[in-house]
């Protein structure tokens, strides 16, 4: 299994240093940002690909409660506080483990290896369907909907949203994700991501004109440079 990627949230410096410590010198994991500043790591969370974030409950300006309702799938919480009565809130954000502090690194280790064990089990379902699955679910609107891939004709961005269109659909299906999150989602042989907002269906391009636009439907989305090397790659295997 890969490394585990940890982001370190908490107000107090020393709490920082130890969870730090203890990740620096656990195998199989590494610290991408160790941060005392709450704001500044909601930014850093969103953009970072974390597996893990140790985040403290109690800081100023944002509690750590509030934070983590920033944390998107695939990455988990697990909780580093001074206060056990805490520990019922943290299901509300399904956290993977709550530690209370002073943290213990044999109890740091056990929360370590119950997040392998999910990461390892997440691993091992996303192999076994590559390639399987047809559809995907959403929560649009307080509601699970089911949406097949083969429906789909591209996907847009709009800060903490994406928007689906679908091809039956007159308005998009408009869910909390991440683009991240979506690209995960959908199988690599069917979607292609050509903007820093778009992720279009292959399968639904009418054509590309001589300035890398995409026609789909009546949507017209430019490729970008970041993107322009892997859809001209794309497009290479399909003309002889």
């Amino acid at each position: 299994m890969k490394n585990l990627r940890c982001i370190i949230v908490d107000d107090e410096p020393l709490a920082v240093k130890l969870i730090k410590s203890f990740v620096e010198r656990t195998p199989g994991m590494e610290v991408v940002a160790a941060l005392t500043d709450p704001v500044r790591a909601i930014d850093i969370i969103k953009t970072s690909a974390a597996d893990l974030v140790f985040l403290d409950i109690q800081m100023p300006d944002v509690d750590g409660m509030e934070l983590a309702h920033a944390v998107q799938p695939p990455t988990r919480i697990i909780f580093t506080t001074a206060f056990k009565e805490y520990a019922f809130d943290s299901y509300e954000v399904e956290a993977l483990d709550f530690l209370l502090k002073p943290v213990r690194y044999v109890k740091f280790l056990e929360a370590v290896e119950k997040a392998k064990r999910w990461f390892g089990r997440a691993e091992e379902e996303e192999t076994s369907n590559k390639g399987s699955a047809s559809s995907a679910y959403i929560r649009v609107d307080g509601e699970l909907r089911q949406v097949l891939f083969d429906s789909i004709l591209y996907v847009c961005g709009m800060k903490d949203y994406v928007m689906f269109y679908l091809k039956e659909e007159r308005k998009p299906l408009i869910t909390h994700l991440t683009m991240k999150a979506v690209e995960a989602m959908l199988p690599a042989s069917q979607f292609l991501r050509v903007h820093r907002s778009y992720i279009v269906a292959v399968g639904s391009i009418r054509k590309v004109d001589r300035n890398d636009c995409i026609y789909i439907g009546e949507e017209i989305i430019h490729v970008t440079q970041a993107y322009a090397e892997a859809f001209h790659n794309y497009l290479d295997q399909l003309t002889p």
